[in-house]
C-alpha cells in the first residue's frame, strides 16, 4: 500500500516540472549556471530515478536563482526527490519550507500530503515507540482540515483508519503487559484509552473484554457488567462478547 501511493504521486508532482531531456551525470557541487539548464538538469535526473543527484540539483536551483519562478516548483521537487530516495527527513524539511514561504500555492495541499507520507513510512511496528506514528496521524489530520476537498484529503482518510488501529494495537500491547505483571489499574488505564480514543478500530472488542478481566480482578464486578454490556450491545457477534459472558456468569454473582 505505501509503495502504490508512493508510486502514485510521481506523476502529479512531476506535473509541475517542465519537459527537459537527459545528458551526462553531472558533478553536483556549486557551479553557476542559468536556471533553465540547471532546472533541467535537475529534472533528469528525477526522470532517470536518482533521487540523490536531483534533490541536489533542485536545491541549487533555490540557491542559485532565489527569485526566480523556477526556485518555487524547485522547492517543491526537490522534497519529493528527497522522499523517493527515502531521505524522510530532508522531505519533511523542504516540503515545510515550502509551506512556510508559499502557504496559499495551489500545490499546498501536495507539499502537506508529502510531510504527512514522509512521517507515515517510517511507522514501525507496535514494538517501538509511537511518535512518528502520531506525528503522521497530526499531519494528516492537518491536511484533511485545510484541504478537505482533495485527492489528498481523501487518501490520507484511509491512512488515518491505519494509523489508529496501529496505535491502538500499541495500547492493546501495553495493556497486556500490565495485565501479566497483575498490575490492573494501569492495564485498565490503556485498555479505557483504546475505547474512548479509538473505538472504531478492530481492537475496541478486546480492549472491552480486557477491561472486564481488569475490573474483575480489581473487585469491582459492577464496572465489569457496565463494561460487558458495552461490549453486547456493539459486538454481539464477536468472540470477545463470548468470552466476557462466560467471564461474567462464572464470577457476577446473578439476582
Amino acid at each position: 500500500m505505501l509503495k502504490k501511493t508512493a508510486l502514485f504521486a510521481l506523476p502529479v508532482i512531476l506535473g509541475l516540472s517542465a519537459c527537459a531531456g537527459g545528458g551526462a551525470r553531472v558533478d553536483t557541487e556549486y557551479v553557476a549556471r542559468d536556471v533553465g539548464t540547471l532546472y533541467s538538469l535537475a529534472k533528469s535526473r528525477a526522470d532517470r530515478g536518482d533521487w540523490k543527484d536531483a534533490a541536489l540539483l533542485f536545491l541549487e536551483v533555490e540557491r542559485q536563482h532565489p527569485y526566480s519562478v523556477w526556485a518555487r516548483r524547485a522547492q517543491l521537487m526537490g522534497a519529493f526527490a528527497h522522499y523517493m530516495d527515502k531521505n524522510y527527513i530532508e522531505a519533511t524539511g523542504a516540503a515545510q519550507r515550502f509551506l512556510t514561504v508559499h502557504p496559499g500555492n495551489k500545490d499546498a495541499p501536495y507539499a502537506t500530503y508529502l510531510i504527512a507520507m514522509s512521517y507515515y513510512q517510517q511507522i514501525e511496528d507496535i514494538q517501538r515507540d509511537q511518535r512518528i506514528s502520531e506525528q503522521a496521524r497530526d499531519a494528516f489530520n492537518t491536511l484533511v482540515r485545510r484541504h478537505p476537498n482533495t485527492p489528498y484529503a481523501a487518501d490520507a482518510r484511509l491512512k488515518l483508519d491505519l494509523i489508529n488501529d496501529h496505535l491502538a494495537g500499541k495500547e492493546m500491547e501495553i495493556g497486556r503487559f500490565y495485565q501479566d505483571q497483575r498490575q490492573w489499574l494501569p492495564a485498565t488505564m490503556r485498555f479505557r484509552r483504546v475505547i474512548d480514543n479509538f473505538q472504531t478500530t478492530s481492537h475496541a472488542p478486546e480492549a472491552l473484554h480486557r477491561l472486564v478481566e481488569s475490573y474483575l480482578a480489581l473487585g469491582i464486578p459492577a464496572e465489569a457488567q457496565k463494561a460487558a454490556a458495552v461490549l453486547g450491545a456493539n459486538y454481539p457477534d464477536s468472540e470477545w462478547y463470548e468470552r466476557t459472558y462466560r467471564l461474567i456468569n462464572r464470577h457476577v454473582p446473578q439476582s
